[in-house]
């Protein structure tokens, strides 16, 4: 079995549990996601089953949507619902005019700060396992877009918002600084993603609905494609070049039936523009 398996992903699971249901309902081992969800969190989580697992790299740098909840007046040491309340504080002189300056301010390319409870690894061990173990982690800040921060409602001190970011972009990050900035510390009490470039929440069920999109379909949403010829299989099946193809960059190549067979990218050799296989899917 190949492909993509696009899960509406419920809140308490983690990631790691959705792959570890998805390999015994695909009967594989070679189950993999691209980007985690926080347990919390609920929405588009994309896996990749068996050849389509090489592919998710392309899916995880995508465009991400989300809808959230910012809850203002209290930190905490996740920057979510989750944890430990670190402090409180009066929100009643805030307006909702401060409010939409202070978001507006983190559209655009930015540096920021990933939460201390992310699942970026330090030295060998991701962040958030650090945290939970009682160390004080800080991770530097990194470029992101935000793309649009949209504000669907201020409801006294609790906000929701609608975010399209890059890869990358921590929406806590975004509840945690906006905090900071008003001077009463903020969190994360909902996440909903509602998007991982091309794939959309409209396309995701739960893991006991959801249908395998084979590769070939899923990886001509993301990147331009070529059906082979005979001869071209052949060679590359020995990983040999064959003509160009007509878009630089990569670009997946279709067998006789229309099948994912290999990844393409053009080359120059010895003056030669030729197409050479980056990666080449293995029949099961």
């Amino acid at each position: 079995m190949n492909g993509f398996l696009l899960v509406d992903k419920a809140s308490g699971m983690t990631s790691h549990d959705v792959v570890a249901k998805a390999r015994k309902k695909c009967g594989t081992k070679r189950v993999g996601h691209a980007g985690t969800l926080d347990p919390m969190a609920t929405g588009v989580l994309v896996l990749g089953i068996g050849n389509a697992t090489k592919l998710l790299q392309y899916v995880v740098d995508g465009k991400k949507r989300y809808e959230a909840t910012i809850k203002l007046g209290i930190a905490t040491h996740t920057d979510d619902r989750e944890g430990e309340v670190l402090s409180t504080a009066d929100t009643s002189g805030l307006t909702d005019e401060l409010i939409r300056v202070q978001l507006g301010k983190y559209v655009g390319t930015i540096l920021q700060r990933p939460s201390s409870v992310s699942a970026i690894k330090i030295d060998g061990k991701r962040a958030h396992e650090r945290v939970r173990s009682g160390e004080v982690v800080e991770i530097p800040a990194r470029e992101v877009t935000i793309f649009s921060i949209d504000i669907k409602a201020i409801r006294g001190s609790e906000i929701d918002i609608d975010v399209t970011c890059s890869a990358g972009t921590y929406i806590r990050a975004i509840a945690r600084d906006l905090g900071e900035a008003l001077g009463v510390g903020g969190h994360l009490t909902s996440l909903r993603r509602t998007l991982v470039s091309p794939f959309s929440i409209d396309e995701c069920s739960d893991l006991e609905s959801a249908q395998v999109i084979p590769t070939a379909e899923g990886i001509s949403r993301m990147m331009p494609t070529r059906s082979l010829t005979s001869e071209e299989l052949i060679e590359i099946g020995f990983g040999r070049t064959i003509a160009s193809s007509e878009s630089d960059g990569a670009v997946a190549a279709l067998g006789l039936d229309g099948s994912f067979t290999a990844l393409l990218e053009n080359r120059d050799f010895a003056g030669k523009r030729l197409a050479t296989p980056t990666l080449v899917a293995v029949k099961e």
